[in-house]
């Protein structure tokens, strides 16, 4: 059922569905998921899904869920603080190399990434000695946060915290340079809260769930177990998360000061200007909507209050957008945090070869094997049909396209 607010309505026997889904095709799976989410009793007003929205853990990637009383862990999933950061440099087209293999090689020196191979003794993705000084720095600053949960919760302790400072990880996070329209070099990378925030969500998913067996609670999802406000694990839950929100913003702090470094090897007086944008996109925020304090879990969304900078990445292979919000309070004043994916990364290795992923990256520096052929560009959604489904809820302030990629 369409309408003239720019959102689709999905039929749902409880809560309204608000999609802002022209034009972009919504699998069956994800549709099961929003309805389910929808029937939760704790729900306000309704729920917002974004034209990227696709299949997820309990609940859709790619949707807003207000509530009132209650918290669902895996609506916020595992990568706690997930999000984008990108800052705008003094470097220009003209100013780069023939080249740019060097330069990617740069960056994947500079920064860990990747996982675990030979059964754990070769941790690629964490650092192998010391951590640099700024991450040392940040960590000081989040470890009594992070012992304060631990101490309460001590299965949901990670070795890693501080090993993983500034590291990118693995599956979709990304580091790269792209030029925006006027030829300006820009750095922009994805990442979240690593293990540490991984343990975390983890661990308090299935205490929900623990919850839930011990109050007879059926759910239409399992993984729709929740925290009822004021109970012992809501209130613990929220620490955790709001500390492994903090973190994953460190992460990418931390991670954008070494690349940075890493450029000035090639460009001595590369500086990043004030145009530099950092947002979340799978997190859980106290919020006012519709006259009513909730607590508003995005998850795959960010959020686009009225002039707030945001960050919509495209795949390898495509256009990114940095974009202005426009604060449509039926999207809880949100948009997508990407093109979305558009089948799973088992089909996309099923279905394309090195040879597409090579003609589909043409012109960007990057990995061009089998071990990336799930992050093709032809897995994820048409990043134009995804930024048009959504002009009531974003202004396009800058198109970057991309020309180098380091893939986790």
């Amino acid at each position: 059922m369409t309408n003239d607010a720019g959102y689709e309505l999905i039929a749902s026997e409880r809560m309204p569905i608000k999609a802002w889904t022209r034009g972009v095709p919504i699998e069956d799976q994800a549709l099961a998921q929003l309805r389910n989410v929808a029937s939760m009793p704790f729900i306000h007003s309704h729920v917002a899904v974004m034209p990227d929205v696709h299949w997820g853990m309990g609940a859709t990637v790619g949707s807003v869920i207000p509530t009132v009383g209650a918290i669902i862990p895996a609506a916020v999933g595992v990568d706690i603080g997930c999000g984008m950061m990108a800052v705008r440099t003094n470097v220009r087209a003209e100013h780069l190399p023939d080249s740019l293999t060097h330069v990617r090689s740069a960056i994947e020196a500079a920064v860990p990434h990747g996982r675990s191979d030979n059964g754990g003794r070769n941790d690629v993705g964490s650092w192998q000695k010391e951590p640099p000084e700024h991450a040392k720095a940040k960590w000081a600053e989040l470890e009594d946060g992070y012992k304060a949960v631990i101490d309460r919760h001590p299965k949901a302790a990670h070795q890693r915290g501080l090993g993983q400072l500034g590291t990118l990880g693995t599956g979709n996070h990304f580091i790269e340079l792209c030029l925006d329209e006027v030829g300006a070099v820009w750095v922009m990378l994805h990442s979240g809260s690593r293990g540490v925030g991984n343990k975390f969500g983890t661990y308090f998913i299935e205490r929900a769930k623990h919850e839930m067996r011990r109050w007879f609670i059926n759910l239409p999802d399992e993984d729709l177990a929740y925290f009822a406000e004021g109970s012992e694990g809501f209130i613990d839950y929220v620490k955790a998360v709001s500390w492994a929100q903090r973190y994953a913003r460190a992460n990418r702090e931390a991670m954008m000061e070494l690349v940075l470094d890493a450029l000035r090897a090639e460009w001595p007086d590369l500086t990043g200007d004030e145009l530099a944008v950092n947002c979340h996109h799978n997190y859980v925020a106290k919020e006012k909507h519709f006259g009513k304090d909730v607590f508003v879990t995005r998850k795959g969304a960010v959020r686009a209050g009225v002039g707030e900078l945001g960050i919509i990445p495209g795949s390898m292979g495509a256009k990114s957008f940095i974009v202005r919000g426009k604060g449509n309070a039926q999207s809880f004043c949100t948009c997508s945090h990407g093109a979305g994916r558009a089948m799973s990364r088992n089909e996309a290795k099923r279905r394309f070869t090195v040879e597409d992923h090579v003609k589909a990256t043409e012109g960007v520096e990057c990995r061009k094997d089998a071990g990336v052929i799930d992050e093709t560009p032809m897995a994820y959604k048409d990043i134009d049909a995804v930024i048009a489904a959504q002009a009531d809820l974003i202004e396009v302030v800058h198109t970057l396209r991309q020309i180098v990629c380091v893939k986790g």
